[in-house]
């Protein structure tokens, strides 16, 4: 119930009274349909009595109609009629319950993409994405049986009881409401049985994308290491457990459908046992044993419908229960109620005295203070775990410090929107994810409202227009999934376009090279170096050769400023950055060594041969 009051402002929409009309007109037919489905059973009752040569007097009926031939093609047109004002009240409300069903994924959707980065960090893809399917078809099943089948089937019981109570007495009534208490009974008990066993199988199904989904997308790294096999038997496990949940299922089905018919069997046997002795003994006519058989198998669709409807119902909250609870998660960063626009001026960034830690018991940066002033440059180095990552993930405001404060021209990014302050900042990261769409829809991304001339001239800033113009379809050209048809420094490059086309005030390069070989890191730095001109740019950098030149650089070390200043001044302290220095250029130069004696290896050594000259 607390599940259909949640959905019931999607099926009575407030700002739609266009849906509201068809819910009305829907519930319209859906009375005029079930009025004509009890007077049906009547025309077969009065056709059976003409031809037993009984005289009829019905006052509802004029007398031309009360022959044989007249009451079948009654009979006929009711049926006819009433199974049209089905169908038209399944039309009106097609369009309610589709809404619905978008507004909700919809709503699901915006609230996935709010949730933390420590959220998305923990989901599995394929697992999330299943979720969100599975739940969009149970409220479908949820909306639309609630309000086209529910209801009217409470009204069809009503009416058959003040029939068979005015026609044939309470004893009939009686017989009927015991059948369809036991058969209410069992159904929910056996349908309540088997929730568990479709928990299972969606947990299987779900198990079994999730595995599906990550060896694909990690379909190289299975390549590299010859694991298809094992990748097989994982998802093969997965779906072997699914089989059996299955199996379970459809068994299961089988034996709630097999009581549901002997239940109802039994409960319409002894009516028509009771019909039959009625008739023998001259106080029904054969009519009458007819119409109470033509109640009862009406009778028979909607409480099978019933049975039906608890299961798909049940099995439908089983499906969005997952769904809800994600709309129940609280997304860890929000807005405080009187945020306010950043609003940037110079563009200055501090840090002032930050502490933080993803779990409070492993501290990730302590007590650290830093300036990078208005179109400066300040570089962040040190050795792995250090904490470097973590200071752009914070500038972005995927997470909240502990303590201190992060302010953007004074202003706390805690008191700002998401929004204005994200919209502030360009990033290119050390790993360019594309998604899998063209070129020119991945530049666009930057700024999504972009004209073509303006795509184009990011392209040639970027220093990829030249590559762009030599595919066969150019800047339409499909990028493949996560960009694998491109390299990394294709990548790369396409990254920093997007930037560029965002034109933002604040830069964050966050080891945008150290995946990269020397030429191309050689050429994405010159890029780099174009797109952070005159902007304010936290470079977080593994490669040192690559920030040489910048404003300021500091060092990290576990989680603290261990040296600051220039790249000269820091060689000269002869500490932390020095060593790293040393290590990185003697690691360079026996990379160079290696490569320079592969070359001749495989080219092998020129020699010049003496010129013959011709003889005289």
């Amino acid at each position: 119930m607390s599940t259909i009051k949640n959905l019931w402002p999607y099926m009575w929409p407030h700002d739609r009274p266009d849906l509201k009309r068809r819910v009305a007109y829907a519930a319209f037919f859906l009375v005029i349909a079930k009025l004509l489905t009890a007077l049906v059973p009547f025309f077969f009752k009065y056709a059976t009595d003409a031809l037993d040569e009984k005289s009829l007097d019905v006052w509802w009926l004029p007398t031309i109609v009360l022959t044989p031939v007249m009451l079948v093609i009654g009979y006929n047109i009711a049926r006819v009629t009433f199974t049209g004002f089905n169908q038209l009240r399944d039309a009106l409300f097609a369009r309610v319950g589709q809404h619905a069903v978008r507004q909700l994924a919809y709503r699901t959707f915006v609230h996935i993409h709010k949730l933390s980065l420590r959220f998305h960090l923990a989901r599995r893809t394929g697992g999330l994405s299943r979720v969100i399917e599975r739940g969009t078809k149970g409220i479908e099943v949820i909306v639309r049986f609630t309000i086209l089948n529910t209801l009217p089937t409470i009204l069809e019981f009503a009416l058959y009881a003040g029939i068979f109570a005015w026609n044939f007495g309470i004893s009939y009534v009686l017989v009927i409401a015991a059948t369809v208490w036991a058969y209410s009974w069992f159904t929910i008990r056996a349908s309540d049985w088997r929730i568990q066993i479709r928990r299972d199988m969606n947990e299987s199904d779900t198990d079994a994308n999730s595995k599906a989904i990550d060896s694909l997308l990690n379909f190289e790294t299975v390549k590299y290491f010859g694991n298809e096999e094992m990748e097989s038997r994982r998802f093969d496990a997965s779906m072997a457990k699914y089989e059996s949940a299955a199996t379970r299922t459809w068994t299961s089905l089988g034996w709630l459908n097999f009581g549901q018919t002997l239940i109802f069997g039994i409960g319409m046997m002894v009516c028509m046992v009771m019909s039959a002795l009625a008739v023998q003994r001259g106080e029904q006519t054969l009519g009458d044993f007819v119409l109470i058989n033509m109640f009862l198998m009406q009778l028979s669709i909607p409480l099978n419908f019933i049975g039906f409807v608890y299961r798909e119902i049940r099995q439908g909250l089983t499906d969005i229960e997952a769904m809800f609870d994600l709309l129940d998660v609280d997304a860890e960063i929000g807005d405080k109620p009187e945020a306010k626009e950043l609003v940037v001026e110079a563009g200055a960034i501090r840090f002032d005295s930050v502490n933080f830690h993803y779990d409070s018991d492993r501290s990730i940066l302590k007590d650290v203070s830093f300036d990078v002033p208005a179109g400066k440059t300040v570089a962040i180095v040190g050795p792995s775990g250090a904490g470097k990552s973590t200071i752009s993930r914070l500038l972005f405001r995927f997470y909240d410090i502990q303590d201190g404060a992060i302010t953007i021209d004074g202003q706390d990014l805690r008191d700002v929107t998401q929004a204005s302050l994200r919209g502030v900042i360009g990033m290119v990261p050390q790993d360019t994810v594309l998604f899998n769409d063209t070129v020119a829809y991945n530049i666009r991304y930057g700024r999504m409202d972009a004209t073509e001339e303006e795509v184009r001239e990011a392209a040639e800033l970027a220093q990829i227009g030249d590559f762009i113009k030599r595919l066969p379809q150019g800047f339409e050209t499909q990028v493949g999934e996560r960009g694998l048809k491109l390299s990394g420094g294709e990548k790369q490059r396409v990254a920093i376009a997007r930037t560029l086309l965002k034109a933002p005030p604040i830069l964050i390069l966050d080891e945008a090279t150290s995946a990269l070989d020397t030429q191309t890191e050689q050429e994405i730095k010159t890029a780099l170096d174009f797109v952070s001109r005159d902007r304010t740019t936290v470079v977080i950098a593994h490669r040192l050769s690559t920030i040489i030149d910048a404003d300021e650089i500091i060092v990290l070390e576990a989680g603290e400023i261990a040296e600051r200043g220039t790249h000269r001044k820091l060689l000269s302290k002869k500490g932390l950055y020095a060593a790293m220095w040393d290590r990185q250029r003697e690691a360079t130069e026996a990379e160079e060594r290696l490569r320079q004696a592969h070359e001749n290896d495989q080219l092998g050594v020129v020699r010049r041969r003496p010129s013959q000259e011709p003889a005289e």
